[in-house]
């Protein structure tokens, strides 16, 4: 059985791709601090895979942590998660931000370097595009400099792994999310910010909750269809098995670093989001227009054929769905 190493295993996405790894057959250890999730989650993934899971709490900044985690496993390949995602926070503390996504992803080169581990799948994200001109984005669509701290560090991040992969024979597949929403349909496991939401439908599962007053929307002047930003919303459990086919896919790859873009192809509106999410779930949401954000692109979505085409994947859930399922697991997570 192979065996992956997933950093950042109990956060949002890392949790799900975790179930989702087993369900096709691997053995997974997980390494995370424990920062922005629980060890708790760990516990609901054995809820719904019925599969044991080896935990390391610590930092992937920790050299001797990673020396020692990668001594004890024979790993096939890594996952690599770990990493601040929030656009808003990162150009408050962009220097946080550098530290932990650039600091944290060559100490991981190196320890993998070490221990001969040449597989990984690293967490990117549209945001390298910026405010790209043409839409759909393609992944031959121009790296523009980032609107945020946040997009930055993917922008360097692949530009490591690009200049790494050179020189070592490291196989490696770029995945560039667009907006991971949605909770597993079990509603053991989903988004659980600690603190103020920074992400759109948490914030609105909150509000409906009563935890939060007043969804905030930012902006309703930009050159959209309603006046609010466009983003192309997919379903975390549909991300989640796209690393597994990309895991498997690193067997074949005959260049040493492919780049796919993980969406659906569609691009859905602020208020189109909350519209959906007040029909699917016979709910009326408290919510107000509030001024632009510092960080926001205007619109993106993304063009899927070459994942869907190389990888055979494709999005299966729809906005109703990732709606439905964020709000069954508020809604459980709740009772916890």
């Amino acid at each position: 059985m192979k065996k992956i190493l997933v950093t950042g295993g109990l956060g949002y996405i890392g949790s799900h791709t975790v179930v989702e790894l087993q369900s096709a057959g691997y053995d997974v250890v997980i390494i995370d601090n424990l920062e922005n999730s629980s060890q708790e989650v760990k516990n609901r993934i054995t809820n719904i895979s019925g599969h044991p899971i080896e935990l390391v709490v610590g930092d992937i900044n920790d050299e001797q942590i990673m020396n020692n985690l990668f001594k004890d496993h024979n790993f096939y390949g890594v996952i690599h998660f770990a990493a601040y995602k929030a656009v808003g926070e990162s150009v408050e503390y962009p220097v946080k931000y550098y530290h932990n996504n650039i600091t944290g992803l060559v100490g991981l080169l190196k320890a993998m370097d070490n221990h001969g581990v040449k597989n990984l799948i690293f967490s990117s994200s549209c945001t390298v595009y910026g405010e790209a001109e043409d839409l759909p984005v393609t992944e031959n669509t121009p790296i523009k400099s980032a609107e945020s701290p946040y997009g930055t560090t993917k922008i360097i991040g692949e530009q490591i792994i690009q200049d790494y992969a050179k020189h070592k024979n490291l196989k490696t597949v770029l995945l560039r999310y667009f907006n991971p929403v949605g909770a597993h349909p079990s509603a053991e496991i989903g988004e659980l910010p600690n603190g103020i939401p920074s992400n759109l439908v948490p914030y609105i599962t909150q509000t409906a909750a009563g935890i939060r007053e007043q969804l905030v929307v930012y902006g309703d002047d930009y050159n959209t269809s309603d006046g609010t930003c466009v983003r192309d919303y997919i379903h975390v459990v549909d991300l989640a098995k796209a690393h597994v086919k990309a895991m498997a896919f690193a067997d074949s790859m005959t260049d040493q670093v492919e780049v796919f873009n993980v969406g659906t192809g569609h691009g859905s509106s602020v208020l189109e989001v909350v519209k959906a999410f007040e029909k699917q779930c016979n709910i009326k949401l408290n919510y107000k227009i509030g001024p632009r954000r510092d960080g926001d692109v205007e619109q993106i979505f993304a063009d899927t054929q070459k994942i869907n085409n190389i990888l055979n994947w494709q999005a299966e859930y729809d906005i109703n769905d990732m709606m439905y399922h964020a709000w069954m697991w508020q809604k459980n997570s709740s009772k916890k």
